[in-house]
């Protein structure tokens, strides 16, 4: 599958995987912080932005979406960072590939199979619920999700999968039935017999409940030389909390072969 993605920058390179109801467009800015200095590829992931939809939305074909685009490219041993779903892909693709990744950030996303999160759930339901084939305007939806949906950064983040196919004509970007079929998968954990040795930097929002401590001897036993590091304030969506944090911690960890303290 060839899948759309951003490019900015010279030098090493770097993969940006986005999370679940993303798109390359929402990591541009952290893309281009550090696209002064690294060769920044970021992804839509399939089903999601602008690339190709399948029947199939799950970690191992995403896996193969991603070795794809490594080889379609050419990009010799990447640095991937991976938000959520995107930090279970890049995992699955380091474990498989264990000698072709230079480096790995995983953020807010552990190796272990999750619990359904209802969130998820009632966001793929809210947005099916919607006749996007009778709606001519975005502020239409818009006033839709303000009746379901409290949470503003949700709302925002759902508007964001709205697109003109032509004036008057609106869709969603993301691939809704594929992604619903196949949401169970999405929760599946990550498990490998082999062990990445790379350099691994995990980095958890303080007030996310994605990564908590007793997940720290799975991470370690897949990933022996990952760190954990966690910004405070922050929930699951790290980058839109905490970008200057982020992007700190993301510009020490690849500049250089810094050894951050023991999670904290």
């Amino acid at each position: 599958m060839k899948l759309f993605y951003r490019e900015s920058g010279q030098g090493q390179p770097v993969i940006i995987l986005h999370g679940l109801f993303g798109q390359s467009d929402n990591w541009v800015t952290v893309g281009r912080r550090i696209s002064d200095q690294f060769h920044v590829y970021i992804p839509d992931l399939r089903n999601h932005g602008q690339s190709p939809h399948a029947s199939l939305h799950s970690f191992p074909a995403m896996c193969n979406d991603l070795a794809e685009f490594i080889d379609e490219h050419q990009i010799e041993n990447p640095v991937l960072i991976g938000h959520s779903m995107g930090g279970k892909v890049a995992m699955a693709y380091a474990l498989e590939n264990t000698e072709k990744v230079k480096k790995m950030v995983i953020i807010d996303i552990s190796p272990r199979k999750y619990a359904e999160r209802i969130t998820h759930t009632q966001v793929i339901s809210q947005m099916l619920n919607i006749d996007i084939e009778k709606i001519t305007s975005r502020g239409e939806v818009e006033k839709i999700l303000d009746s379901r949906i409290s949470d503003t950064r949700i709302r925002m983040f759902i508007m964001k999968n709205l697109y003109y196919k032509f004036p008057g004509k609106l869709a969603w970007r993301l691939n809704l039935e594929a992604i619903n079929q196949s949401m169970d998968l999405l929760f599946d954990g990550i498990s490998s017999e082999n062990k990445y040795p790379g350099p691994c930097l995990f980095i958890r929002g303080g007030k996310s409940d994605y990564i908590p401590d007793e997940d720290s001897p799975l991470i370690t036993n897949l990933f022996p030389e990952a760190i954990i590091k966690t910004i405070s304030g922050a929930t699951h969506w790290v980058h839109a909390d905490a970008p200057e944090e982020l992007c700190y911690l993301l510009s020490g960890f690849l500049e250089r072969d810094c050894k951050f303290p023991v999670a904290e």
